[in-house]
């Protein structure tokens, strides 16, 4: 079952320095560029991914095609897309031990979830990190660059 306690999820964020944000998006009127762009205020290192955007930069970060092509580890895979779409981001961050996988509000997958809890990766589903931050009062990261 995805993580849902406001500690877990606490923990969770006060943990995790580097974020990629599948299915970002350039547009700044576009959720995930607002909520990227959030994260990163909140000294998160956001590395976008979406296949349209490879190579290009969005808001100062190199995006990628796709998990796999990420050339630095990731803490934490923030989905935004289709949960029709979900699945192979799921295996992807299986198979490359990225620890966390948080799937944004009306991002529902309980299969992809339960396949990722089994092989030992923490889930949060139906929830955003922006609104979570400051309703938990998660401080600021504190993080080195890079």
């Amino acid at each position: 079952m995805p993580v849902s306690t406001p500690t877990t999820i606490y923990s969770i964020l006060r943990d995790v320095g580097t974020i990629a944000l599948v299915g970002a998006s350039d547009k700044p009127n576009r959720p995930s560029n607002e909520v990227m762009a959030y994260l990163q205020s909140r000294g998160y290192r956001v590395i976008p991914v979406n296949p349209r955007l490879a190579g290009r930069t969005v808001l100062g970060e190199t995006a990628y095609a796709n998990l796999a092509d990420i050339p630095v580890a990731v803490d934490m895979a923030d989905l935004f897309l289709a949960p029709s779409h979900t699945d192979p981001v799921i295996d992807s961050s299986i198979e490359l031990g990225i620890p966390v996988i948080w799937m944004q509000i009306g991002v529902i997958n309980e299969a992809g979830a339960h396949r990722a809890e089994q092989a030992g990766v923490t889930v949060v589903m139906d929830r955003c990190p922006k609104q979570e931050i400051p309703r938990l009062g998660v401080p600021t990261v504190s993080r080195p660059p890079g």
